[in-house]
C-alpha cells in the first residue's frame, strides 16, 4: 500500500469500528439487564431492541450511499455520525425496552457504512482493496472482542445508560478523525441518477448473490448472540462479567488465523474456493452449536471456528462488491450491500429472539444452518471472480493508479 492508502484504510476502519462498538456494547448485557425493565422478560421484544438499528440502517443505506456519490463522501459520513450520536443519547435516557428500541433505531438512521466503504474503495487500487477491506473486517472482529471486554466492566460502573453515553463520546472522537485524519480523495464523477442506473447496479446477478450472502452472514451472527450470553451463563457457569474471558482469546485467535488464508487467496487468486469453503465450514460449525454442547471448552472451540469462518467472509464480501461494482456508482452499490447487511442484522436479532421464545435455542441454530445451506447452494454459481488478469487490465487502463488527494 502507498502511505495514502494505508492512512485511508486505517482511519476509515477506525470510524467503522467506532460505530460498531457503540452498537455492540449492549449485546453482552442487554438480555440480562432488560429483565428489570418493563417488557424485558419477552425474548422477542429484547431481540427487536437489539436489532432495531438494523431496520433503519436497511431503509437508509441506499439513500446515504447514493448521496455520497453526488454530495461527497465525508459530508454524508459526518451527517450520519451526528444522527448516530443523537440516537445514543436517546437510548441513554430510556427507561423501558421500547425506549431503548427507539434509540437504537435512531442510531441506525446514521446509515453511513456504505459511504465509508465507498470512500475506502475510492482511496485504494484494486490490487490493494482486499487488504483494505480486510482491515475493516478485522476492525469488526476486534471491536466485537473489545465490546465483550468493556461492556461488563462499563455496565458494572455506569449501568446501561453509561454504555450509550460512552458511545456518544466515541462518535465525537470519530468526527475529529473524519475531518482531520481521513484524506480527501477525488471520487469518480457519477452519472446523472436514473432508475436504469439503479436497476443496473441493484439487479446485477453477481452483486445480488453477494448482497444476499451478506444478509445471511449478518443474520446468523445476530441470531447466535441472542442465545450465546445465556448459554455461557446457564451451561458454562460463567457470570455475566466473566464472559470476556471466553470472547477475548477466541476473537483474537480467530483474527490471527484469518490472515494466512486471505493472503494465500490473494496471491494465488483462489478467492472462490476460499469463499465457498468458508460458507461450508460455517455451516458445519452451526450444526455443532445445534447439538447444544454444555462444555465450556467445546463452546469456546466452536466460537473460535465460527469467528474464523465469519472473518474470512466479512473481509471478502465488501472487497468483491467494490471490485465488481461500476466505478462511478460504488457508493450506490455499497449502499445496497450495506442495506442487506443491516436488514440481516435486524432479521437475525428479531427472528432469533422469536424462534428461541417459541421453540427453544436449538431452533435458532437449525434456522441459521438452513440459511447457510441456501447460500452454499447459490454462491458457487457467481460468474465473475477477480483474477490476476483483471488487476493487470485495471492498471493498464489507469483505473488502478494510486488515488489523487484533493487536499490533506
Amino acid at each position: 500500500m502507498t502511505s495514502l492508502e494505508l492512512r485511508a484504510s486505517l482511519s476509515l476502519a477506525f470510524l467503522y469500528a467506532l460505530r460498531l462498538l457503540g452498537l455492540f456494547l449492549i449485546l453482552p448485557v442487554f438480555a440480562e439487564h432488560a429483565k428489570v425493565m418493563p417488557g424485558g422478560t419477552d425474548t422477542a421484544l429484547v431481540g427487536l431492541a437489539l436489532g432495531a438499528y438494523g431496520l433503519t440502517q436497511g431503509l437508509l443505506q441506499i439513500p446515504f450511499g447514493l448521496a455520497s456519490d453526488y454530495f461527497g463522501r465525508k459530508k454524508i459520513i459526518g451527517l450520519g455520525l451526528l444522527i448516530f450520536a443523537a440516537g445514543s443519547l436517546v437510548a441513554a435516557m430510556a427507561t423501558t425496552v421500547e425506549g431503548v428500541t427507539f434509540g437504537r433505531a435512531l442510531q441506525g438512521a446514521g446509515a453511513v457504512s456504505g459511504a465509508i466503504t465507498a470512500l475506502l474503495a475510492d482511496a485504494t487500487r484494486e490490487e490493494q482493496r482486499t487488504k483494505a477491506m480486510a482491515l475493516i473486517g478485522a476492525s469488526i472482529g476486534l471491536t466485537f472482542a473489545l465490546s465483550l471486554i468493556l461492556s461488563p466492566l462499563l455496565y458494572a460502573s455506569f449501568s446501561l445508560a453509561g454504555l450509550f453515553y460512552v458511545t456518544a463520546g466515541l462518535i465525537a472522537v470519530g468526527l475529529v478523525v473524519l475531518w482531520l485524519v481521513v484524506p480527501n480523495v477525488t471520487a469518480p464523477k457519477p452519472k446523472p441518477f436514473t432508475w436504469s442506473v439503479f436497476k443496473a447496479t441493484a439487479l446485477e446477478p453477481d452483486l445480488i448473490r453477494l448482497n444476499i450472502g451478506n444478509f445471511v452472514l449478518q443474520a446468523v451472527l445476530m441470531a447466535i448472540f441472542v442465545v450465546m450470553p445465556r448459554w455461557l451463563t446457564a451451561k458454562a457457569g460463567l457470570t455475566l462479567t466473566a464472559h470476556w474471558q471466553v470472547y477475548l482469546p477466541v476473537v483474537v485467535a480467530s483474527l490471527l488465523l484469518t490472515v494466512p488464508p486471505l493472503m494465500w487467496s490473494e496471491r494465488r487468486h483462489k478467492l472462490k474456493p476460499l469463499f465457498v469453503g468458508a460458507i461450508g465450514f460455517l455451516l458445519l460449525v452451526i450444526l455443532g452449536f445445534a447439538l447444544q454442547p454444555s462444555s465450556l471448552s467445546l463452546l469456546a472451540l466452536l466460537l473460535l471456528a465460527f469467528f474464523l469462518g465469519f472473518n474470512v467472509l466479512e473481509a471478502s464480501l465488501p472487497s468483491l462488491v467494490s471490485r465488481l461494482a461500476p466505478a462511478a456508482n460504488k457508493g450506490l452499490a455499497l449502499g445496497i450491500y450495506n442495506t442487506l447487511q443491516a436488514l440481516g442484522l435486524f432479521t437475525g436479532a428479531a427472528l432469533g429472539g422469536w424462534l428461541a421464545s417459541q421453540w427453544g435455542d436449538a431452533a435458532v441454530f437449525y434456522a441459521a444452518a438452513l440459511a447457510l445451506l441456501a447460500w452454499l447452494g447459490f454462491a458457487p454459481s457467481m460468474k465473475r471472480w477477480p483474477t490476476r488478469k483483471d488487476v493487470k487490465v485495471e492498471a493498464q487502463t489507469g483505473t488502478g493508479s494510486p488515488p489523487t488527494v484533493a487536499s490533506l
